[in-house]
C-alpha cells in the first residue's frame, strides 16, 4: 500500500520548512509520497519549496489562488497512491498521528477514517470557532441519521478513488462538508480515531471565517436534498 499526502499550501513562508521536515520525519507504516500543491503563494513559500529536496515529495504550482478545494483537486489528480490524507501546513496538526488513522485501513475494519480532534483551551482558537465547528458537525448527524465527531478535520484518509469518484466541486474551504456529505448520503460512515490539535490565532494566520461555516452548512442541506447517490463508487 502506498499512501499519498496531500498539502494544500497558501502563503506559509513562515512555517512550510517545518511542515516539509515534520510529515517526511515520520516512521509510516507504509511507503508514502508528499504532493505540495503551492496555491499561488505571494511570499517566500514557492522558494522554499524549489529548494526542498527529498525523493518522496512533489511540488506543484498554482499560478494563482484558487482555494484549498481546488488545490486538493490538483494533489489528487497527480497522486499515485493508493491511499490519500490531507495534511495542512500550518502545524495546527501533528503527521505523527498519520500512522494511527492508518492502523484501521491497515487491519481490515475501515476504509475512510477521520481523526477526531478534542478542543481544549490549548487547542482552541476560540469558544465560537469550537462551537462553529461543533453546530456544523451536530447538523450533519442531524440531516444525515449519522454520528461522527468531527465533520471539519483535516484529517480525512480514504481510498484516492473513492476520492475521486466523489467529483468535489467546492474551491474553498467548503469541501470538508461537501466530502462529508456526500460520504454520508452514500452511507459510508467514517471510522475515528483521536489525534491532537493546536488551532492557531487569526494573527498566526488562521485562515478561516464564520462565513466558511455558513457555506459549509448550506453544503450539507444541499447534499442531503440531492435524490441520487453523487458519481459512482469505485471499483
Amino acid at each position: 500500500m502506498k499512501l499519498s499526502i496531500l498539502m494544500p499550501v497558501y502563503n506559509e513562508e513562515e512555517l512550510i520548512a517545518d511542515a516539509l521536515k515534520q510529515a517526511l520525519a515520520v516512521e509510516y507504516p507504509c511507503e508514502i509520497e508528499l504532493v505540495v500543491v503551492d496555491d499561488g503563494s505571494r511570499d517566500g513559500t514557492g522558494e522554499i519549496l524549489g529548494r526542498a529536496d527529498d525523493a518522496r515529495l512533489r511540488v506543484v504550482t498554482h499560478q494563482r489562488n484558487a482555494g484549498k478545494g481546488a488545490a486538493i483537486k490538483t494533489a489528487v489528480a497527480s497522486a499515485q497512491g493508493e491511499y490519500m490524507v490531507i495534511l495542512d501546513a500550518d502545524l495546527e496538526y501533528d503527521p505523527q498521528d498519520i500512522p494511527k488513522l492508518l492502523a484501521p485501513v491497515l487491519d481490515g475494519r475501515a476504509d475512510v477514517v477521520y481523526g477526531n480532534r478534542t478542543f481544549g483551551s490549548h487547542s482552541a482558537y476560540s469558544f465560537w470557532y469550537v462551537i462553529g465547528n461543533k453546530g456544523v458537525t451536530m447538523a450533519a448527524n442531524v440531516l444525515f441519521n449519522s454520528y461522527i465527531g468531527d465533520l471539519e478535520t483535516c484529517f480525512k484518509l480514504m481510498p484516492v478513488a473513492l476520492y475521486r469518484s466523489l467529483d468535489i466541486r467546492s474551491r474553498g474551504f467548503g469541501m470538508e462538508a461537501e466530502v462529508t456529505g456526500k460520504l454520508l448520503r452514500r452511507r459510508i460512515r467514517p471510522y475515528e480515531v483521536p489525534i491532537s490539535y493546536r488551532a492557531r490565532g487569526r494573527e498566526e494566520g488562521k485562515k478561516i471565517t464564520w462565513k466558511d461555516g455558513v457555506e459549509a452548512l448550506w453544503i450539507l442541506g444541499r447534499e442531503r436534498a440531492r435524490r441520487r447517490p453523487v458519481g459512482n463508487p469505485p471499483r
